[in-house]
């Protein structure tokens, strides 16, 4: 059987996804990880991507690169989402992946994200025929998909991620309430464009955020992708960890049974985006998708 790979080069992280495709049309995972290495770390201030983080994110690419030729990929397909769109500078890097990777990365726009995820939120969970909104919160933009079925309606990408909001607010670490309170507040500001909106049937996210919080719901010592996908987030659960982040620094927030270490610093404001998306489309509950883009893209080009 065929087997075809994903690689969703994003402002935090690195996903690969490596799947067979079965005599049925259904899709067997063989891989499927995530490597962060914060190719947007410092992006706001600079506009370019810094050397350092070029230099981890070509050597994971690489890796990933040499695991689909290992496992005899018939075909890679490699994109890249907002810290790619966003620097001055992302030609340089793009060249030096296709130098040393011999991978073309290609930039795709923020609702062309948003369809993705909606098109592997669809394929993994269904959810019937209601009005549908997908969300995709990643470190330098978060995706918004409207649909009803198997239609899109609307789709639009907001410049708005866990690494711009941890930087700008400085949510790294433990802070008091007041500080939260205003982050809050200036996040909501950020996502105006849902004011008004009408409460969806149902409301999914993914990302590494919403991820990272389920499995510190189920406390997991190792991430169960299977349990993560079609879990349930209260508003409540938010909450609660929105307040134990909030009061730790990031040394101790690495010590979450559940949280990836590497997140640590920006989960609290991943959660604020999540509890922000909730709020503002009248949703006390959000279902949780663990296919995201990388998942999409599979079904949408090899499908």
């Amino acid at each position: 059987m065929p087997v075809y790979a994903v690689i969703d080069v994003g402002t935090n992280s690195v996903k690969f996804h490596l799947a067979e495709r079965l005599a049925d049309r259904s899709w067997r995972k063989l891989v499927d990880r995530a490597e962060v290495t914060r190719l947007g770390e410092g992006l706001r201030e600079t506009g370019d991507i810094a050397p350092a983080a070029i230099e981890r994110t070509v050597e994971a690419i690489a890796g990933m690169a040499a695991e689909a030729k290992r496992q005899s990929a018939s075909a890679l397909v490699a994109v890249g989402t907002m810290g790619t769109r966003a620097a001055r500078n992302s030609d340089r890097f793009i060249a030096l992946v296709r130098e040393r990777c011999g991978i073309v990365i290609e930039v795709i726009s923020g609702p062309e994200e948003g369809r993705l995820a909606y098109l592997a939120v669809k394929s993994g969970l269904g959810l019937g025929e209601g009005r549908l909104v997908v969300f995709d919160t990643g470190g330098g933009s978060t995706q918004f998909t409207f649909g009803h079925g198997a239609t899109v309606d609307e789709r639009f990408s907001l410049n708005v991620g866990a690494v711009r909001l941890t930087e700008q607010f400085g949510l790294g670490g433990a802070i008091t309430q007041d500080q939260l309170s205003g982050a809050l507040h200036a996040i909501a500001g950020e996502f105006s464009r849902l004011d008004g909106l009408p409460s969806p049937d149902g409301l999914v996210g993914m990302g590494g955020a919403i991820t990272n919080m389920t499995a510190v719901m189920y406390a997991m010592t190792s991430y169960d992708a299977d349990v993560v996908q079609g879990a349930v987030l209260t508003r409540a659960e938010v909450e609660r960890q929105i307040e134990m982040y909030r009061t730790r620094d990031v040394a101790v927030r690495r010590q979450i049974v559940g949280l990836q270490p590497k997140r640590a610093d920006v989960i609290l404001a991943g959660a604020c985006v999540v509890r922000t998306i909730m709020d503002k489309l009248g949703r006390s509950a959000v279902m949780v998708s663990d296919r995201g883009l990388r998942h999409g893209l599979l079904v949408d080009r090899f499908g």
